[in-house]
């Protein structure tokens, strides 16, 4: 008997909806049969003879087993109700770039390619244009209504899915409810610290010193030696870019950054003087771990647990309940707070990076190689993962298994908290879903309340995700002259700027210096460069 999907449109949505503009030829690729309906509902299965789908994509290091995503329970149970097999190939980790690179200019295609399209040398658009996927527009307004139905219902996502002539070319991860779901990293501090000694989290950048210095000189770890380490960070690139976070409470970013509607390069502005200034005077003063460009994570891991780090940037999961957990037997005053994005001078909490992207760079295409007559079930498959039902089984896996239904609210079983195996409650929770991880899905914020599981994590979440995020760019798209002069720009600007910031904060270079690094930085062609991201900005508030 054929189990049936029904999807209440919420709203009339006509055949032209996702139409888009034309692109080349070759963009285009093939098209549905002319004058077909579009469907309103899936009905399970899809297929009633056997069909495979080829897949590639990277594996996930969270997922324990040797066999990648055909492991994962999610797509066990969607083979089951779909009727068609998913054969995954997965590129070694970490050579991923590599083999994605060989795999678009093979004679070879699998039949879907789920991958980071922001990786792509020349975008999706060279891919399109040079006949390796296919456009979707079509294809999506037939045969996925529940895709369609979150594009129709909601213009950012509208907006972000879609390239600058209106082509969408993929399903996407998605996070509709972004703020939260994207306000998950900040500032962290030593709770039990600040208790010692009296102090409150800071917010401005005046109480930020005023906390660092006391962390340095009034022995809150209590061994009577001054070997704390106010300021610290992990995976140190070679540089002080690490810093970077507080830039913004000096009104700058360390890159591009918008005002009002206008693109600026935030080194060359006034206020990254004053942040490079008050970052030398932290590093002078001891505020910040001089091994802050080195540190890997083992090293980050050992400070944190040997009570000589005071501060870092971190997630709720990776900067905070691992180390809570890792701690509770230790030492039981051990505690953690996450303080709100730093204030600049006009009381303003600012972010690096904006909260409200929805569409991430991550999804799946269709390749040109895929057979035309099995399109119609393959975006069918495709459009599963954003129904009710696919929705709740990518998130949280199988129910009563992984997890189970509290009210509107999810609740993980100690299968994914708790797990018998000694899985990590990541590895647990991959084993069954993508939310853990990323994937053709639209992510939801119960996953995240289900996991955070300390009170610390939930308020920093709620603390980082009151920030203002408006002087961060949207993600542009660039045509591939644009991206090529770029490139080349760039490629000599940010390695000066990592070593000229580096060298300021140090103290190896002078900031009676500065004007001539912002002229040196106009002199590689920055203006040039700012353009380009302000025609690839008009062009995305136009779409």
């Amino acid at each position: 008997m054929k189990r049936v999907m029904s999807i209440m449109l919420g709203l009339v949505m006509t055949t032209g909806l996702l139409a888009g503009c034309s692109g080349t030829k070759e963009a285009e690729g093939p098209k549905p049969a002319e004058g077909e309906q579009a469907i309103t509902e899936i009905s399970l299965p899809i297929v009633d003879e056997p069909m495979t789908i080829n897949y590639w994509r990277a594996n996930d290091g969270k997922i324990a087993s040797g066999n990648g995503f055909s492991d994962v329970k999610a797509y066990q149970e969607k083979e089951k109700r779909t009727g068609i097999k998913v054969n995954f190939t997965h590129p070694p980790l970490g050579q991923q770039k590599d083999q994605f690179n060989l795999l678009v200019t093979g004679n070879q295609l699998p039949d879907i390619i789920y991958y980071n399209w922001a990786d792509v040398s020349g975008g999706p658009e060279k891919l399109l244009a040079d006949g390796r996927i296919i456009k979707l527009n079509e294809y999506i307004d037939l045969y996925a209504p529940n895709l369609k139905k979150i594009i129709a219902e909601d213009e950012e996502v509208r907006k972000q899915i879609s390239l600058d002539d209106g082509t969408i070319f993929m399903f996407p991860y998605l996070r509709t409810d972004s703020v939260k779901l994207n306000g998950t990293t900040g500032l962290i501090l030593r709770q039990d610290w600040l208790d010692k000694l009296n102090l409150k989290t800071p917010t401005n950048i005046d109480e930020w010193y005023t906390v660092l210095k006391a962390f340095r000189e009034q022995d809150p770890n209590g061994n009577g030696k001054k070997d704390e380490l106010p300021f610290t960070a992990n995976w140190g690139p070679g540089n002080m870019s690490k810093l970077n976070d507080f830039a913004p409470a000096f009104g700058v970013l360390a890159g591009f950054q918008l005002n009002g509607e206008t693109i600026e390069y935030g080194p060359i502005q006034p206020g990254y003087k004053e942040f490079l200034t008050t970052m030398r005077k932290w590093y002078e003063e001891g505020l910040i771990d001089p091994e802050v460009m080195t540190n890997d994570g083992k090293a980050f891991d050992y400070k944190i647990t040997n009570n000589q780090a005071g501060s870092y940037y971190g997630g709720v999961f990776s900067g905070m309940a691992k180390y809570l957990n890792m701690m509770a037997e230790k030492d039981p005053n051990f505690n953690l707070v996450g303080a709100p994005w730093t204030k600049d001078q006009n009381g303003v909490s600012r972010s690096t990076f904006r909260f409200d992207t929805k569409v991430l760079s991550y999804g799946e295409a269709i390749t040109t190689s895929a057979d035309k007559d099995k399109l119609k079930a393959i975006v069918q498959w495709m459009d599963y993962n954003y129904s009710p039902e696919g929705h709740d089984l990518f998130n949280f896996g199988i129910e009563n298994e992984s997890y189970t239904r509290n009210g509107d609210a999810i609740e993980f079983t100690d299968t994914i908290l708790k797990n018998p195996d000694g899985l990590t409650y990541d590895q647990a929770l991959a084993s069954y879903a993508l939310s853990i991880m990323d994937g053709p899905m639209n992510q939801d914020t119960r996953y995240l309340d289900a996991l955070m599981t300390f009170d610390q994590q939930k308020e920093a979440n709620n603390s980082w995700m009151q920030a203002d995020y408006s002087m961060a760019l949207p993600n542009l798209r660039k045509t591939e002259d644009e991206a090529r002069k770029e490139a080349q720009i760039m490629g000599q600007v940010n390695t000066y700027v990592d070593e000229m910031v580096t060298k300021f904060i140090l103290g190896d270079e002078p900031l009676t210096s500065y004007e001539t690094f912002v002229e040196t930085i106009k002199g590689m062609g920055i203006e040039e460069v700012i353009k380009i991201h302000q025609d690839a900005y008009t062009r995305y508030q136009a779409r």
